[in-house]
């Protein structure tokens, strides 16, 4: 059975046990003490209004806003409190969004769902596996499911938390793990891999986007009506990709295979000369054996080099053909292959058809739309 409170509320007892006390509780155990205190609502409340201006709110106004918003308990005194996704992630949602409690008890802990933690002010102790860090304000951490670790946040600090169901993370972010750059084949294979623990850091310097994106799915966690789900799931979205895009660049990791080198370097490098790169001279920029660096990149992309260039090529190829109308020799030339035979044959390898037939298909499949048109 469902019990209520506000946030405001749950952190006021978690606070005022603390003081009284000297010792901290899990999130699990005060739903279980309010639960026997009879502190807890067992009727649904209404549904909250939220501010229609909350993007303009400061911190401060935004967290008193979240104070009102009520909090689903589901106590169980004496029960199993292994962390799985459908006890934390309402039904029928693929993504949920809190504010992280503060004055809880520190606990390493697994779970089977992905968790983001973003630091909204002040700071938090973050534990992983055998690590500990500082996570400072404007840090994003993304962790893999099934990895030991722990959040404790610092007294008057704001951490938003990000759960991702794992069932569904790969259709609900299809649109952008299907993405043919590098990074996104890195994100894409570090994060699915159930036998590493892992964790992407990302230094967002408090960007205003990345916040926004981030409150907004948190309100819209609190709705509930048949277009809350996918707004959530495009706030997020769009989360991730304003991080690849303008934070790839101080994208830190967990788990390198100890490579004794940042792998995102010779990602970049393969990003930036895949038109006119072997493996021997990447292998020679970097000073690995061949064999060592194409088991790095097999690793780290899920790719072997042969395979990882042709995506490349032939992803940039399909845009121009798209997008431009370039001559399709031009396009072989431009995207890495010095003869168009060639560039033909592993085209149709891919597609199936050629270049020029791609080209044909995709613009007859574009029909002029003409507004009121009867057919």
């Amino acid at each position: 059975m469902p019990y209520y409170v506000t946030y405001g509320r749950f952190q006021k007892y978690l606070k005022t046990y603390y003081l009284e006390t000297g010792s901290r509780m899990q999130f699990w155990e005060m739903q279980d003490y309010l639960f026997t205190k009879g502190l807890i609502l067992n009727s649904e409340p209404i549904l909250n209004k939220f501010e229609d201006d909350f993007d303009l709110m400061n911190d401060d106004e935004f967290n008193k806003m979240i104070d009102d918003i009520n909090i689903t308990l589901r106590p169980k005194i004496g029960g199993d409190y292994t962390v799985v996704e459908n006890d934390i992630i309402p039904n029928l949602r693929d993504v949920f969004v809190i504010r992280h409690p503060r004055y809880t008890r520190p606990s390493l802990h697994r779970h089977n769902y992905f968790e983001i933690n973003y630091v909204v002010s002040g700071t938090c102790n973050f534990s992983f596996e055998n690590n500990k860090l500082k996570l400072t304000q404007g840090q994003l951490c993304i962790m893999s499911p099934f990895s030991e670790h722990d959040i404790v946040i610092d007294d008057d600090s704001t951490v938003f938390c990000i759960m991702l169901r794992k069932s569904t993370f790969n259709t609900t972010f299809f649109s952008l793990l299907s993405r043919k750059d590098l990074l996104s084949y890195f994100f894409r294979n570090i994060l699915k891999e159930n036998s590493k623990s892992n964790y992407m850091l990302f230094e967002t310097d408090g960007n205003l986007t990345i916040k926004k994106c981030i409150r907004n799915a948190l309100v819209e966690c609190c709705k509930e009506d048949a277009y809350c789900n996918t707004l959530c799931i495009n706030w997020i979205n769009l989360m991730f990709s304003y991080l690849l895009r303008d934070y790839s660049n101080n994208l830190q990791f967990y788990n390198y295979e100890k490579m004794g080198t940042d792998f995102l370097i010779i990602l970049k490098y393969i990003q930036e000369n895949y038109r006119n790169l072997n493996l021997s001279k990447l292998s020679n920029f970097f000073h690995y054996s061949e064999p060592y660096m194409c088991n790095l990149i097999k690793q780290n992309t899920g790719l072997n080099f042969t395979d990882l260039i042709k995506e490349l090529r032939m992803a940039e190829a399909v845009d121009y053909i798209l997008n431009t109308n370039i001559k399709i020799s031009e396009i072989a030339e431009k995207v890495g292959y010095n003869s168009t035979d060639h560039f033909s044959r592993v085209f149709r390898s891919v597609h199936n058809i050629s270049p020029q037939q791609y080209r044909k298909i995709n613009q007859n499949s574009e029909k002029h739309f003409v507004p009121f048109e009867i057919t």
